[in-house]
């Protein structure tokens, strides 16, 4: 399937090499935590009052871009927000109301890199400053292989004490990109990245095959500047609507979906022409 985001996608056998993704207006098109309000405001997290904040965040996020001090704004009001909440109970917000919110906004180009890059034996690893109880499940609807997410601390009780334990933003995510190079035997210099934020540049820097993706003012000028490849990611689409056009082999995650699409086909296929008998007959 060749598309113009993805040319420069070689295949490689060794050494191991991976492709690192930032999440949020990378593979989807919203933040990912803050789509989530409605769901946690009908669990009985949140208010209303916190809910309409949470959007006016998101409004701010979707129209420029989140600098580096607006991001840490966001982290104190979310650390202080969640602070109390069941862990349990967040996660099962999360897994029932996934496909709902998150499969909608997954970008159709993003996907079809993300496919290619395990076509090509590479793996994919989403990298986001958003919470693990969020990432995790959406990294596994990607068919991602590993996450790399921000670590609430989690009390004796099961609930967030709305302190940070791992804080992945930022020369963070380079960190983590070297050592999961270290670990799993990566080439960095030829492995892949792709971002929005300018605050994700030491991560884009640490690769051999740095991508901006609908970038911000800063990131963007920094691309030209480095003649780095600039991707216009648009077309948010269901997988389950992209899938059956696709010329790749799918990863696990999405061949469930279309395992389930090619069932329901084949039986309205068979329930057609049987009735379609019957009526000759």
């Amino acid at each position: 399937m060749g598309c113009t985001y993805a040319q420069g996608v070689e295949n490689h056998s060794l050494p191991r090499t991976a492709a690192f993704f930032d999440l949020d207006k990378t593979v989807i098109a919203k933040s990912s935590t803050l789509t989530f309000s409605k769901s946690f405001y009908h669990g009985g997290l949140i208010n209303r009052r916190a809910v309409l904040r949470t959007a006016y965040a998101q409004f701010v996020f979707l129209a420029g871009g989140a600098d580096h001090d607006q991001m840490e704004r966001m982290r104190k009001y979310l650390s202080a927000l969640c602070r109390g909440w069941n862990v349990q109970q967040v996660k099962e917000i999360v897994a029932e109301t996934l496909h709902d919110l998150i499969d909608p906004i997954i970008y159709d180009e993003a996907a079809t890199l993300i496919e290619q890059h395990h076509t090509a034996g590479r793996d994919v690893v989403i990298v986001s400053t958003s919470g693990a109880e969020v990432v995790e499940p959406i990294g596994e609807l990607l068919g991602a292989d590993r996450v790399v997410a921000t670590r609430m601390v989690v009390g004796d009780d099961g609930c967030f004490t709305g302190e940070v334990e791992y804080y992945a933003y930022g020369p963070t995510k380079a960190e983590a990109v070297r050592e999961l190079a270290e670990s799993e035997g990566y080439d960095l210099a030829r492995c892949y990245a792709y971002s929005d934020s300018m605050t994700d540049l030491p991560m884009l820097e640490s690769v051999g095959h740095p991508h901006a993706v609908n970038p911000d003012r800063a990131l963007r000028r920094e691309a030209v500047t480095r003649e780095w490849p600039i991707l216009d990611f648009h077309r948010p689409v269901r997988l389950k609507q992209r899938l059956p056009a696709l010329s790749v082999p799918p990863r696990p995650a999405l061949a469930v979906a279309v395992a389930i699409g090619a069932a329901a086909a084949t039986a309205g296929l068979v329930w057609y022409t049987s009735r379609r008998r019957t009526t000759v007959a």
